[in-house]
């Protein structure tokens, strides 16, 4: 194999990230990061350089603490439209980085669209 799957992962997230950054110039950027046992996502400002709101599956308050499943993925997703609604964020693009979008990835989208985050 030519690659390992981490090269092939990384290229995957340059890839999308490059694509978006060109189409979504001056928007927010809703990021995923999904591993083996959590699930986290940040709402970044990457003009400024600064993170306005952020929830992971690892945060007590939810509930689903080192959980990652679709359920936690989905308690996520609408965790963090909340925490945009609070900064005063309405609409950012949702990078998914080197993940597919379908499974825990999609779950946590749709809840953010669905609590009223546009993405």
């Amino acid at each position: 194999m030519a690659n390992s799957k981490r090269d092939l992962f990384l290229k995957r997230r340059l890839r999308t990230r490059n694509k978006l950054r060109a189409v979504n110039a001056g928007r927010l950027r809703l990021s995923v990061h999904r591993s083996n046992k959590n699930i986290s996502v940040q709402l970044i400002d990457d003009v400024n350089g600064v993170t306005l709101a952020s929830a992971s599956s690892l945060e007590k308050d939810l509930g689903i603490l080192g959980k990652n499943n679709l359920e936690a993925a989905a308690k996520v997703g609408t965790a963090i439209a909340e925490r945009a609604k609070k900064a005063g964020v309405e609409e950012a693009y949702f990078d998914r980085g080197g993940f597919l979008f379908h499974g825990k990835v999609k779950a946590l989208a749709d809840a953010a669209r669905e609590a009223g985050l546009k993405i």
